[in-house]
This record gives C-alpha cells, structure tokens and sequence, in this order.
C-alpha cells in the first residue's frame, strides 16, 4: 500500500542522520533543538499529524521546517534572529553618554553632587539635549556598552625617592639570583595586636553567620610582632615584644645571625626609623649583615607582605582573643603549621609591569 501523501524530509544520507541524532542530543539553543527532532522524526518516517501531537506544535511549523530543510540542508536549523526596532539612540551619542558618565557633576557646574546616580545623569542629559527622554535601565545598558561601570575609588601613593628603580631592581635581583655566599631574607613588623574582636569569615548555615561580641575596650595593652622570611627555604621566622624600638629590632637581627652563623645576611627591609638607627648600622657592618633598604614607598616589593595576609587571614580573623597569651599562641599554632609546609620562595612577580620599568610611574596604571 502506497505511503499517503503527506511532508517528508528527503532521504538523509548516514552522515547525516548521524549528524542531525548528535544535533538533537546536544544543542543548547531550543529553537535548533525542536527543529533538528522534527526533522529526525520526519526522517524515521513519522507523518506531520503524529510530529505535531508530540513535539505539540501546529502542522505548518512541522511543514515549514520540513521543507525549509529540504531546500537549504543544515543551515536550515539555525535560528535567524531579527534585530529588532533601529536603536532610538545613536552611536556617537552613545559614545558622548560614556564620555559624560566619566566626569563628575561638578565639573559641569552642578554643585553639591561628587558623582552621578542613574536618575541625575539620565536628568543631565536631557537637560543637555543629548537625549529626548531615557530611562534609567536603558542608561545602564548604554553605559555597559561603553565599557562603563560603578566602581570603587583607589588610592596612588606616589615616592619620591630618585633612587626608585636602581633598588628596586637591586631587590629584583636577590629575588631572582640569590647570591651564593649568603642568605636572602625579607624582614618587616606586623602589628599592632591587640585584643579585640575582628571579623572574618567562616562556613555557615544559610542565613545564620557567627556572631562576636561588640566592644570598646582594649585591655592589656598592644604588642609588636617582628618577622623574617627566609628565601631558601620559605620559613617563617618571628618573636612578639611590647616594644618595636631599635633595641628590639637589633635583638632579633643578632637571633638571625646566630641562626645562620658563616652566611652573609642580605636582609631586605623598609626605612622605618629604627631599622636606620646607628648602633643597628654599625652592629651590622660589623658582623657580615648587609641591609637591603626598600624605596621609599615601596613596601610592597617585601615579599613578607604576603605572608602577612596570610597570617591575618587565617590566623586572626573571624577571632575574640581575651588575652595575649591565647593570642600569641594562636600566631606560634599557625606559622608552626605554615612551616612544616614551607617551599623555596621563587618568582616574584614575574608577569608584572614592574619588571619593565625603566623609570618610575607618574601615576597607577
């Protein structure tokens, strides 16, 4: 008995019909997927009434698609989105919408305004004639466009020590080739402790976050932590006094010297005042010690700084410590475990700007 007449795909070659099996499985768009399934069940035979009652879609898509398949092949199944309505806004004065949201009210006169909410720049640019009428949530979608968004402001704090890059590369250099005859270590105070709760964060049920006590007292005074980091082997090294004075800078010096005895210490540090005093200059000269100074400024070229974020994050953090013994002891459980896991400190930074510098920056890129 001869097939009634209805809409068929046209015999589908076994590439095909592997090609359009593997389309119907994975494609993520809806509109290519519904179409490839109609055109593999019209290929296993099933009529246009029996697509329609199961993918529930009307006769003519089933025919339409059926046939568009027949005459164009695969590209049929790609969905052919319209643009839609021409953009009442056009490109220059998109581009003019970025510009303006760069600047400040004030610097078109407005006064007592910093900076512009969506309601107050979408207000200025009517005003302005840029624009007959905008909403707020088409401002936004400009100004995404422009490559605009709501940020934070950021600080630049600019040196002003001629000698910048000749020591910074200096510190470069023993980050990168440590000199045989010696050890490498980065030095720097971390402080002040004292007690009090600090907030951090911590795995929790939803909806209910740990709670610290809320207090203005500070009992028990302060401490000081003084720290090294040895490069070699990526230990931590440190002793917590009251005071940071010279005397307790050049204390734990002698304890880094007596640690590794024969070694020329290459000691690099920031200019801090008691690191600069006399008796601690002369002390080192004597005894093999060579102190690496910083620019000025330049604190974040002390590979220690790192550590330090480290030790607050995971030490202090999210802690209500009520004296200083528990917290000191809480510092010592954590650089015990950090140097049991210690490796060698190597590549610093390499893949930053810094590396090719070849004279100080006005300002943050």
């Amino acid at each position: 008995m001869a097939r009634p007449p209805d809409v068929f795909v046209r015999p589908l070659s076994m590439q095909e019909g592997r090609k359009i099996q593997r389309i119907s499985r994975t494609a993520k768009d809806p509109v290519k997927l519904r179409r490839a399934i109609v055109v593999m069940m019209s290929a296993q035979g099933q009529s246009v009434p029996d697509i329609t009652e199961l993918m529930q879609v009307s006769p003519d898509y089933v025919r339409q698609v059926v046939h568009t398949f027949n005459e164009r092949g695969f590209e049929a199944l790609d969905p052919k989105w319209s643009r839609g309505p021409a953009p009442t806004i056009s490109t220059d004065t998109r581009r003019h919408i970025g510009l303006i949201a760069r600047t400040t009210p004030a610097e078109w006169g407005i006064a007592g305004q910093s900076t512009w909410s969506p309601a107050t720049l979408a207000e200025h640019l009517t005003e302005r004639g840029a624009v007959a009428a905008i909403s707020r949530e088409h401002l936004r979608r400009i100004l995404r466009e422009q490559g605009v968004s709501w940020q934070c402001t950021t600080t630049w704090k600019s040196s002003n020590d001629p000698d910048f890059i000749t020591k910074m590369q200096r510190v470069l250099k023993l980050y990168d080739h440590p000199p045989a005859d010696g050890r490498v270590v980065c030095l720097d105070e971390f402080g002040p402790l004292n007690l009090m709760p600090r907030p951090g964060k911590r795995w929790r049920p939803q909806g209910r976050p740990a709670r610290l006590r809320a207090t203005y007292h500070r009992y028990e005074g302060i401490r000081q932590m003084i720290a090294a980091l040895d490069l070699a082997t990526g230990r931590l090294y440190y002793r917590i006094r009251r005071r940071k004075r010279w005397r307790e800078f050049l204390s734990f010096l002698k304890t880094l010297r007596a640690r590794w005895p024969g070694q020329r210490l290459y000691v690099v540090l920031d200019n801090y005042s008691p690191h600069r005093h006399p008796h601690v200059r002369a002390w080192a000269a004597d005894n093999d010690v060579e102190l690496v100074f910083l620019p000025t400024y330049g604190s974040w070229l002390n590979w220690i700084e790192s550590e330090f974020a480290a030790l607050r994050y995971y030490a202090l953090n999210g802690t209500d410590h009520r004296s200083h013994a528990v917290q000191n002891k809480a510092i010592g459980a954590y650089v015990r475990y950090r140097n049991r896991r210690a490796r060698p400190k190597t590549c610093f930074a390499q893949s930053s700007p810094i590396r090719s510098w070849t004279s100080y920056p006005a300002k943050a890129a």
